[in-house]
């Protein structure tokens, strides 16, 4: 198989060369694409990031500026057919983890057929599958985790939880215990645990097994944030028989915009020009997730009763039971007459003095960087978590899949950021007056106020872990020596 190259017009000589493996989803690619970054800018290193695209055209759109930037090489490498291995309902995680077994091979060759031989590896979550090809190189190999240290922790432990829970976990009388850290309600498990019989929960597993055989194990959060957590990890009468991998927080890795807010007139930021400072509250459910046509319209009502300025990416409602839906195809519904259908009648009279409706996708950091915004309703994927932190904006937690329900308890119980719904929105309808009081919490309330303080007390951490004393470049020196 042939892999497709642009390579850049940097050709300095280098001491090392980080070679990058990257999984499918924007999710995905965007922490590696700027971790990637950071390492040439930072570590004088060369770097190549392999990357398996999806058909997502929001993704393809990412791979071109990025691209555009002249400071990696990327490798496209052609996603495989595994029609034949899975279904075509099967989970996320099980076509990720699949497709990424199924590229080995053109993973191997193509790093084989690189002009300067790597000196490390870097495989994000599902690329774990690739780490024997650093062994066969004699290459040190690192983990990214693109997520908060409790799902780390909890992904290293679930090879002892398994031999200890005998039956379903969401069917246990008590929270999970986990080594040093809060002990795991059974409502926020991640989506592989909840059925152990399931493809999904068996590939997960066997992640957890073979993480900790990394060199290393990189995480995308920073020492302020998560401080606990991270120093439970480290303890090895915690955690040296379950695993020995130093771990490198090297966050908050987030995406960085290429332009200038200023230089991005659109009809959306003149809107927000004109608003009151941290007064629109944006709703955005990450890459992947969706809302059924009955929780569009409630969240619509809920707006509507709150009378708060928004601007809201709305995507088609899904029909089936499953919230990440727009997964692999981000950015291909773009049809904003179809949108309005399924929008309660009158909501865009409404909407016309109050909010905004974007389709499917939006540039969403230069929306949180923007002084109007004071609130973001978000699917609590750490990407988007990471984006509002670092810009000072506090949220309302609405989990749908993966560890999403995790980082909102973390988000609204550790970081107190945040609030949620009483009724988990993965399981049931949140009511529009339920919605109506979340919205009014954040963006009017005194508590909502003091969330906002804590939040930018959050953002000046994670500048500090930027600076040469901090946890991002003792990391990065820790990771080069």
């Amino acid at each position: 198989m042939l892999a497709l190259v642009f390579v850049s017009d940097m050709e300095s000589e280098m001491e090392n060369h980080v070679v990058l493996l990257s999984s499918p989803g924007l999710g995905h690619l965007t922490p590696v694409l700027e971790l990637a970054k950071r390492l040439a800018t930072l570590s004088n290193s060369k770097v190549t990031i392999f990357v398996v695209p999806s058909l997502s055209a929001a993704e393809s759109l990412v791979i071109q500026s990025f691209m555009s930037l002249n400071l990696c090489r990327i490798i496209l490498l052609p996603p495989p057919d595994i029609s034949h291995i899975v279904h075509a309902d099967a989970a996320v995680v099980t076509r990720i983890v699949v497709i990424m077994r199924e590229i080995k091979p053109a993973f191997s060759s193509a790093v084989s057929a690189l002009s300067v031989p790597p000196t490390l590896f870097i495989f994000d979550l599902f690329g774990y599958e690739s780490m024997d090809i650093a062994d066969q190189f004699k290459i040190p190999k690192f983990v990214y985790i693109p997520s908060h240290a409790g799902f780390l922790a909890l992904t290293l432990y679930l090879p002892v939880l398994d031999e200890v829970v005998k039956g379903e976990y969401v069917d246990e009388k008590d929270a999970l215990f986990i080594p040093g850290c809060r002990p795991l309600q059974l409502e926020d498990v991640v989506d592989p645990m909840l059925c152990r019989s399931d493809q999904q929960y068996l590939e997960y597993l066997n992640m957890g097994i073979k993480i900790p055989m990394a060199d290393g194990i990189l995480l995308n959060t920073w020492e302020e944030l998560e401080p606990a957590t991270l120093a439970a990890l480290r303890d090895d009468k915690l955690w040296g028989g379950i695993s020995k991998a130093p771990i490198y927080p090297v966050g908050p890795t987030v995406t960085t915009p290429n332009r200038p807010i200023d230089s991005n007139k659109s009809e959306m930021f003149l809107w927000l020009d004109k608003q009151p400072s941290e007064s629109v509250l944006y709703i955005s459910f990450g890459s992947g997730g969706i809302l059924t046509k009955e929780q569009m319209r409630e969240l619509a009502l809920g707006l509507e009763l709150s009378q708060q300025r928004f601007i809201w990416v709305v995507r088609t409602p899904v029909v089936a039971k499953s919230c990440d839906g727009a997964f692999f195809t981000v950015g291909n519904d773009c049809n904003d007459e179809r949108l309005a259908s399924y929008l309660p009648e009158g909501f865009l009279d409404w909407s016309n003095n109050m909010g905004l409706i974007i389709s499917d996708w939006a540039p969403q950091v230069e929306i949180l960087r923007h002084q109007s915004v004071g609130g973001f309703l978000s699917h609590c994927g750490w990407n988007s978590t990471l984006e509002s932190i670092t810009n000072g904006v506090p949220l309302i937690a609405w989990p749908l899949y993966a560890e999403q329900r995790m980082t909102a308890t973390l988000l609204v119980e550790e970081l107190k950021i945040a609030v949620r719904s009483k009724t988990l929105p993965s399981k049931e309808i949140v009511g529009r007056e339920e919605i109506k009081l979340m919205v009014k919490r954040l963006m009017v309330d005194e508590e909502g106020h003091a969330m906002r303080a804590r939040v930018k007390q959050f953002k000046l951490s994670g500048e500090k872990a930027w600076n040469h004393n901090g946890s991002f470049f003792k990391a990065l020196a820790q990771l080069m020596r």
